[in-house]
């Protein structure tokens, strides 16, 4: 005999049950078959609807009642030959009549009881059930209806009774043995109580009457048909990589089932997991996929330590504390015995061990009515501020990490809730049940996506990190960036398991933004239907999306977006920028920058901010944790600079070449900045502050080479007319350093607590002499590097190279 259970998705339409069918003829070339089904998909809440708005003299119960017997009447019309369509639609019609009664009933009483809701949507099955039946025996096969209001005996607990095995069993088994067709259709969800009323077996009840049968029947197999293939080790909904669990046992999917995997309602596993009974859970549009087997043991080969990760949504925590519960038995046989008078269900609990507290998670339909229950049980109490009144805290929702070898492996709940507090997700709560077989935590419900896919990478994709950008400013730098990630992505994934994402894009006009990633081709043409562009809007978005591993990029050089980094470090979300601004600063917002990373566990990366792709700051940061120390730095920190003196001569003009270097990309769009010095003093100033000095911009000694007219210029344009109107200046300047035979470079020194920056003529045996382009050196003096120093020398300015900077920030966050 084989049992198998078709649910709402599976038999929605008449195409769905067509394909039920087949899997059905499958079946029965190797013996009997029970199919179990459930109301056609949607039907239960349609009839749940239509009931509580007929109660309320709501008239749109009417429009409810009609749109169910237009689903019926449709299968029918779907499934069964139009000569054979007669008798099957009296009978269906029939019992939507009486349905229609029913509803009508409850429009004009304005009341709806538990008794009578059963009543209603008990329809859905029963109708389910027959049309099922019908469709089969005109396809020729051997087929019998039965009903599990006969069959099924419960108790008066309408809306979820308790089965009475003793003489349900009998009934199963003497129709079993009384009646031998091929196929005999049940329908699920449905049972009566003793004194012969309709009662259900909860929503998803129609999984606990194929297991009640199976057991009943004593047999070997059991299989549960859905729109899913198996249970998963998390909401695929939510985690995208979510992927089926081949083999787990009957506690495992206990504890996943009652965390809210809805594929299996939770009461199925109690009547089979005694006879051994082997379930699996299959895909009803993917046949051929294994889906789900659950049973008592699992082969070693599959014993994972995590199976799946679940959660439940809709929690309120409630927590009862004061001083008065310490040392005072009694609390919490009290608080249990209120809370159980009122028939709610507790899902989570936790008590403090010092006894000051002890809360409880329920769904949030129940918490007002548990508040009240327990302040009038300990109003005494409460009244002498030995306790306080119960604290009811929704908005909440409950995640679970289960896995029945857990116990075994040291260190899950350390990566749990590590991986949890590295993406500021706040846990509430936490439970572990002496089994070890979950570890659950209560958040707030809009974190759920981020933890349960934080946890998800963390479990069963650690070979593979996803990592979320944000980038704002797609300039030069910005657009060099975007095509090194596109042409790096399949490359990262491959080779150093990393999945780089881009969700948002912004510039100063429109910004744009795609939760599952933008695609990079066509990021132009996204980007200007995108929405207008804001600051608070960019950031709002990233915090709406709540993504794990979420990287804000900054390639602007823009004051504004600089002053934004605490706003997103605080949320956890990783910063890299090749913006010099917020790190030359104020020290104390540099300092408060630094400190925000550490206590949010987000990444603060700037390694462009001097010599672009260079890995000066890296070095530095290496050399100061290692436990050296700076002596003294000097440098060459302005690609800019060194291109244009390199490039300046007898038969170019300076202003030449300075309009050569913005054209290509080399300064900044003011080159003012650059040839001020300001923007080396900026550079310098976080050398000296990454070597462990506190040092402000204003203490560094600017040595300008530029005459005050060229300083006090105001526009771009009057900058370079006042280049041309001081080219005698220049030339001067060029011939000095020519006839010392040295070479004009713009050099970074700090030493002994003193900085300064300027132009200085360069000898041939410095090593500065023959730096060539754009590139930039650095030498560091150290305890360690005393007499030769440490040299870092490249290329240091250019779209592509500070582009590929940034990216090297990106891999390091995804390296860690």
């Amino acid at each position: 005999m084989h049992i198998i259970k078709f649910g709402g998705t599976s038999v929605a339409n008449p195409q769905n049950i067509l394909q039920c069918i087949s899997i059905i003829k499958n079946k029965i070339n190797n013996g009997r078959v029970a199919v179990v089904v459930s109301a056609l998909g949607g039907i239960t809440d349609l009839l749940l609807s239509a009931a509580l708005d007929a109660s309320a003299k709501k008239l749109n119960y009417k429009e409810l009642y009609n749109e169910i017997e237009v689903r019926h009447v449709d299968a029918v019309a779907g499934l069964i030959p139009e000569k054979n369509q007669p008798e099957s639609l009296q009978n269906v019609k029939q019992e939507l009549e009486h349905l229609q009664t029913l509803l009508d009933g409850c429009y004009l009483l304005g009341e709806l009881s538990e008794r009578t809701k059963d009543l209603i949507l008990s329809f859905g099955e029963v109708l389910s059930s027959y049309i099922m039946a019908e469709a089969l025996k005109v396809q020729g096969e051997d087929c019998r209806l039965a009903d599990c209001r006969e069959l099924i005996r419960t108790n008066n607990r309408f809306g979820r009774a308790i089965v009475n095995f003793e003489i349900t069993n009998l009934h199963i088994q003497h129709f079993f043995d009384k009646n031998r067709n091929t196929v005999i259709v049940l329908p699920g969800f449905i049972a009566q109580s003793e004194d012969g009323h309709v009662t259900t077996l909860g929503r998803g009840g129609s999984d606990y009457t194929a297991a009640i049968v199976a057991a009943a029947l004593d047999v070997p197999h059991l299989e549960i048909w859905t729109d899913v293939s198996g249970i998963y080790t998390a909401n695929p909904k939510l985690v995208k990589q979510a992927r089926s669990i081949s083999h787990i046992t009957f506690e495992e999917a206990m504890e996943l089932s009652h965390f809210g995997a809805k594929v299996l309602y939770p009461p199925t596993i109690q009547p089979i997991i005694n006879k051994n009974i082997t379930l699996t859970i299959k895909n009803t549009f993917e046949p051929e996929a294994p889906g789900s087997i659950i049973t008592r043991q699992v082969p070693e080969e599959s014993r994972n330590p995590i199976k799946g990760i679940s959660n439940i949504d809709g929690i309120t925590l409630i927590t009862l504390e004061g001083p008065g519960m310490v040392g005072v038995s009694g609390f919490s046989k009290r608080l249990f015995e209120v809370i159980s008078k009122e028939s709610i269900n507790v899902i989570f609990i936790t008590q403090a061990s010092s006894e000051h507290s002890i809360c409880f998670g329920i769904s949030d339909a129940e918490a007002p009515k548990a508040k009240a229950a327990i302040d009038v049980e300990f109003l005494f109490e409460i009244r002498q501020q030995k306790i306080k009144p119960a604290i009811a805290e929704n908005g909440l929702s409950i995640i679970a990490v289960v896995g029945e070898n857990m116990k075994n492996h040291q260190g899950l709940s350390g990566r749990m809730f590590s991986t949890l507090g590295r993406n500021n997700i706040n846990i509430r709560a936490i439970a572990q049940g002496a089994s070890e077989r979950n570890i659950s935590a209560v958040i707030a419900s809009r974190d759920v996506k981020k933890a349960l896919n934080s946890l998800h990478e963390e479990f069963f994709e650690e070979s593979t990190v996803q990592l979320n950008l944000f980038v704002m400013g797609i300039g030069n730098v910005g657009d060099k960036f975007l095509e090194q990630v596109q042409q790096q992505r399949k490359y990262l994934k491959e080779h150093l398991n990393i999945n780089v994402r881009v969700i948002g894009l912004a510039n100063s006009r429109k910004m744009y933004f795609d939760e599952y990633g933008i695609a990079l081709k066509d990021r132009k043409a996204l980007l200007e239907n995108g929405e207008p562009s804001t600051h608070t809007g960019f950031i709002g978005a990233i915090k709406r999306f709540n993504l794990r591993n979420s990287i804000f990029i900054d390639n602007t050089a823009s004051n504004e977006v600089a002053m934004t980094y605490g706003s997103y470090l605080k949320q956890s979300i990783a910063v890299v920028t090749c913006n010099k601004v917020a790190c030359s600063s104020a020290y104390s917002h540099y300092s408060e920058l630094k400190s925000l990373s550490r206590q949010y566990s987000a990444p603060f990366l700037f390694e462009t901010n001097v010599g672009a792709g260079l890995p000066i700051i890296d070095t530095l940061k290496n050399l100061v944790a290692s436990g050296d120390r700076i002596r003294k730095i000097q440098a060459v920190l302005s690609g800019s600079l060194n291109f244009i003196f390199n490039n300046f001569n007898e038969s170019v003009s300076f202003h030449d070449v300075v309009k050569q270097a913005q054209e290509e990309g080399y300064t900044e769009p003011d080159p003012k900045i650059d040839l001020s010095g300001v923007d080396v003093k900026r550079k310098l100033v976080i050398l000296i502050r990454e070597s462990g000095y506190k040092m402000e911009i204003e203490d560094i000694e600017n040595r300008s080479f530029l005459p005050q007219k060229c300083l006090d210029t105001q526009t771009v344009e009057d900058f370079f007319r006042s280049l041309q109107d001081n080219a005698t200046h220049f030339g001067d300047l060029y011939a000095r350093a020519k006839s010392k035979g040295c070479r004009l470079k713009f050099v970074a020194t700090f030493e002994e607590g003193n900085a300064h920056v300027g132009l200085e003529f360069i000898p041939q045996e410095h090593p500065f002499y023959n730096l060539e382009g754009k590139d930039n050196i650095v030498l560091f003096y150290t305890d360690r590097y005393a007499d030769q120093p440490l040299i870092i020398k490249g290329a240091g300015a250019g779209a592509a190279v500070t582009a590929s900077g940034i990216f090297a920030d990106v891999i390091r966050i995804g390296n860690k």
